[in-house]
């Protein structure tokens, strides 16, 4: 487990994280989001011992990640999968790190096989493509067999057959009991894997929910409904508290109305429905209205309007 306790830290004025607080529990695979500046790769540094919190603590299995005896048998974590000698291959770079912490030899190989890099083993990491490269880090993060893995961007650069690997690794993992905290800004491989979500902007916590809670709680469902008669039946759902917007294939999008009143509305006007579909906010849209007054960077000029637009509809 991952505990996190009023956890500040400050670089000079600015405050990279304010007094977070949160837990990342075993047996589910909780995903790490926030927009960028937003304070997650320090969080995951001082987690990892890299940065030390100005206030606050986190631990690791009950303890600093330094106090640990054996740190990598503890937490297996891949924040920089190129940070690698390009001269040495994957399968010394990963004896190197079993030799200096007791990890013996087969562990090498068996992460070599559950990572897909056996072909490439001997071969110099310089070369090495984006995918290959996090498939290596992703090596390296489990060479411990450990408890707890924390891994950043893990999908990036690779393929889709890649990105169905590391799903189904993740959720793997997660099974066997261990802590998995991954940070993602691929909306859509998070709402396939991830079960429980801690988000965060501006270094605060801005959500710590599960997958499904999230989504409820950041926007209304919209009912889709599809009718020879939709404009008559627009006018007649319109009211304080229901949006009717023009939707796909000549229907309407409905918000503010549960499906069973608009097909009572319906019914009751001698109206023919051809489709009434509930649709529920996607995780990218919860994220972006939760996150949309924590982003750092925004776009100004010609195209602003056009990000701000695609962030509604998104």
């Amino acid at each position: 487990m991952i505990e996190a306790r009023s956890l500040t830290k400050r670089y000079g004025a600015k405050t990279a994280v304010a007094d977070l607080t949160f837990s990342v529990r075993p047996g589910v695979v909780t995903g790490f989001l926030g927009p960028n500046g937003s304070g997650k790769s320090t969080t995951m540094r001082m987690i990892l011992g890299l940065d030390a919190p100005s206030s606050g603590c986190v631990t690791v299995n009950g303890k600093r990640y330094a106090a640990h005896a054996a740190p990598l048998r503890e937490v297996g974590a891949m924040l920089e999968a190129r940070a690698v000698h390009p001269g040495r291959s994957a399968f010394h770079h990963l004896l190197a790190l079993a030799a200096t912490t007791g990890i013996p030899r087969s562990r090498v190989e068996e992460v070599i096989d559950v990572a897909g890099l056996r072909k490439v083993a001997r071969k110099r990491v310089g070369g090495f493509s984006l995918g290959m490269g996090q498939r290596l880090g992703i090596a390296t993060a489990l060479l411990g067999d450990p408890a707890t893995v924390i891994l950043d961007e893990p999908v990036n650069g690779l393929d889709p057959e890649g990105i169905l690997w590391i799903r189904t690794l993740l959720k793997s993992l997660a099974a066997e009991g261990r802590t998995v905290l991954v940070s993602s800004h691929l909306m859509s491989e998070m709402a396939l894997t991830a079960e429980h979500l801690i988000v965060i902007g501006r270094g605060r916590l801005i959500a710590d929910a599960p997958v499904a809670e999230f989504t409820r709680s950041a926007a209304r469902d919209v009912v889709f409904v599809r009718s020879a008669e939709a404009a008559r039946l627009a006018a007649l759902l319109a009211g304080p508290g229901v949006a009717v917007a023009p939707g796909e294939r000549g229907g309407i999008d409905v918000t503010g109305l549960a499906s069973e009143r608009i097909g009572r509305i319906a019914a009751e006007h001698g109206i023919a429905v051809a489709e009434l579909t509930p649709r529920q906010a996607s995780l990218e849209e919860a994220f972006m209205e939760l996150t949309r007054d924590a982003v750092e960077y925004q776009p100004t000029g010609r195209y602003a309007a056009g990000a701000a637009q695609e962030g509604r509809a998104a």
